[in-house]
């Protein structure tokens, strides 16, 4: 069997670590081989320059830096871990991917679309996921998910930041459509993993 990569994505408080979870159990109940990472991170390399990236402590880091963390993490990420999983024929499940870098680099920070386009494709090896779970809920909801935690650099942005991101990503899942499937994420968990299960094409 071929690879296959699943990446998720939605704003903080969306429910992907629940949805993901969630999947894991269903692969390892089919006896479906796979592998669960996460960006930034997922190698020792990456989650190195996730510490940094998220690190309250570095509230100076500039939008043009922190793009190019976040790149530098996923080529390492990729090249590493994705890229060999897949060629051995696992299902590859990523807690964001290049798509979050559209969204927070992009739309939210205001950087170059070009140039963050260019770097992605560079970062990734020119790597497409077979499918993109956008797990969508208002900004306000997420916030009240995520109130009990201690807040990282990126949550720790205002209401009008995550309501881009948001916006952003939705206008990624119309770009390509083909690939996304947008849930509503304010619906029961059950529910929206078994939404993602039928959308499962290998």
């Amino acid at each position: 069997m071929a690879g296959y990569f699943i990446t998720f994505e939605g704003i903080e408080g969306s429910g992907k670590s629940t949805q993901i979870k969630l999947l894991v159990d269903y692969f390892i109940e089919q006896q479906i081989p796979h592998l669960s990472t996460r960006e930034p991170g997922g190698t020792p390399i990456a989650e190195a320059i996730r510490k940094i990236l998220l690190d309250p402590l570095c509230s100076e880091m500039l939008p043009e830096a922190e793009l190019l963390l976040y790149s530098a993490s996923r080529a390492q990420h990729t090249g590493e871990l994705i890229l060999p999983a897949l060629k051995a024929g696992k299902i590859v499940i990523s807690d964001r991917y290049y798509d979050s870098t559209t969204a927070y680099q992009g739309a939210a920070r205001d950087l170059d679309y070009t140039v963050i386009d260019l770097l992605n494709s560079f970062a990734t090896f020119h790597t497409v996921p077979n499918l993109t779970v956008l797990l969508d809920l208002p900004v306000e909801e997420g916030f009240k998910r995520i109130d009990h935690r201690d807040l990282d650099r990126l949550e720790q942005e205002d209401i009008s930041f995550h309501k881009k991101v948001r916006q952003q990503f939705l206008s990624i899942a119309k770009k390509h459509a083909s690939r996304y499937l947008v849930l509503d994420a304010l619906k029961a968990p059950e529910l929206i993993h078994n939404q993602i299960v039928r959308a499962l094409n290998f």
